[in-house]
Order: structure tokens, then sequence, then C-alpha cells
């Protein structure tokens, strides 16, 4: 079941980690995790799809 933004926000708290660390660690460009949270980018195709699936929005 896909997560929405302010649910992986909540488990991100949960779990002490920041939106900078989980793109470091999954090597995203930062400003690209954040604009899939943001909804600025759908996350539909390409490198948006790939971080959406990553952080479970998808």
């Amino acid at each position: 079941m896909a997560l929405t933004p302010e649910q992986v926000k909540n488990k991100f708290r949960e779990e002490g980690k920041t939106i900078k660390e989980f793109a470091r660690e999954n090597q995203f460009p930062e400003m690209q995790v954040y604009r899939v949270m943001n909804g600025t980018i759908k996350g539909t195709r390409g490198r948006g799809h790939e971080i959406a699936v990553a952080l479970g929005l998808k």
C-alpha cells in the first residue's frame, strides 16, 4: 500500500532520519527528493518515479 508524503515524513521522524540522509543513502539528488515529497515532481517516470518508489509513495 502506498504511503502519503505526510506518512513518509512521520516515518522519518520516528526513525530519526532526515530527507537529506535518505537522499544521500539512496544516491538521489536531495532537491529532487524534496520535490517529489512536496508534489512538484509527480514521480510518474524516470528518476522521480525511482524516488517515489524508494520513499514508498508508489
